[in-house]
């Protein structure tokens, strides 16, 4: 008879709950979720609970919200529920009296392949980068972050019309498929589970998280490297840019979607036809915007953009 494990799982986006729901329905046994406190959101500040939080109050499932991951409360609480395993997908870095707590360990899903990527931001990095794969690793927590034993890892292929919302959606689906074949294979081989060591290598690409400050376009880079900026950004945090007139009047758009054209104008000019088609140059060909987002204005296609705000590109262009 198959094994059932009982695990502790820890995660907090929306990208966490598809794996949490997959242990729920898996042979084993979930007996615990942690999650990040809950935090003030939007105008009313009004306190907003994380994706898995919500999901295991659906569930009935016992909620640790610890706001130190050394509490010595919570580590007492975490032992109450014996966990044989702790899962983990997008979480906090975790202390070792945490990841070191059940007998199986403690496994995390992270979204590139092993080595490459480690960091915060996986998804967004690749598509930015103009990588034509990635993937899906699970591997066991160790001191440092992302570079524990791999154990498994599948692959997806990033197609020219990926964005990071298209490829999270496609990862979050493969690893809950790929952290119950883990789960499943430590439960039936326990400590025999074949592991990999991630190679020391320099040659790492790596993901760190993204802040406003870096989402701004360079127009003076080539088409393909904007047009992957742009996907690579959508829908978050979003690439932006700023517009301005020839009385320097600034206008600040986030851009979601594009597509890319040869051009030949100086890079940063507009171009709009009577199409209200929106045309930026880059360094080497251009950029059509399809879907943008003015300051203080809801997301909406150039086109209904540009009726009720006329761009003249004789007196506008694009800053960098």
């Amino acid at each position: 008879m198959s094994k059932s494990l009982r695990i502790v799982f820890m995660g907090t986006p929306e990208f966490a709950v598809a794996t949490l729901d997959a242990l729920l329905k898996s042979r084993h046994k979930v007996v615990g979720v942690v999650t990040v406190p809950d935090k003030p959101a939007n105008r009313g500040l009004k306190l907003q609970a994380s994706a898995v939080k919500e999901f295991a109050l659906k569930h009935g499932l016992p909620i640790l919200q610890p706001e130190k991951l050394k509490n010595e409360e919570f580590i007492n609480e975490l032992k109450k529920l014996q966990p044989d395993l702790q899962v983990v997908v997008a979480f906090r870095m975790l202390p070792e009296v945490v990841w070191a707590l059940p007998e199986y360990g403690t496994i995390n899903l992270h979204a590139s392949l092993l080595p490459q990527y480690r960091g915060a931001a996986p998804i967004n990095w690749a598509i930015i980068n103009g990588e034509k794969e990635t993937g899906i690793t699970t591997f066991l927590l160790s001191h440092q972050i992302d570079t524990g034993d791999i154990l498994m890892s599948e692959k997806i292929v990033i197609t020219e019309d990926d964005d990071a919302g298209t490829v999270h959606d496609k990862l979050m689906a493969l690893g809950a498929e790929l952290v119950i074949k883990t789960v499943d294979a430590l439960a039936d081989k326990g400590h025999d589970i074949e592991k990999q060591s991630q190679p020391d290598t320099t040659k790492l690409k790596p993901a760190p998280k993204i802040f406003r400050e870096n989402c701004k376009i360079d127009w003076y880079k080539p088409n393909e490297d904007v047009y992957n900026f742009i996907r690579g950004l959508n829908p978050y945090p979003g690439a932006w840019t700023e517009l301005e007139n020839e009385k320097g009047e600034k206008l600040v758009v986030k851009v979601f979607k594009a597509v890319k054209h040869p051009g030949t104008i100086s890079a940063g000019m507009l171009f709009v036809n009577d199409k209200n088609q929106l045309f930026v140059n880059c360094r080497n060909g251009c950029i059509e915007i399809l879907e943008l987002q003015a300051e203080g204005r809801k997301r909406m296609s150039t086109s209904d953009f540009l009726r009720g705000f006329p761009l003249d590109p004789s007196k506008w262009k694009a800053i960098s």
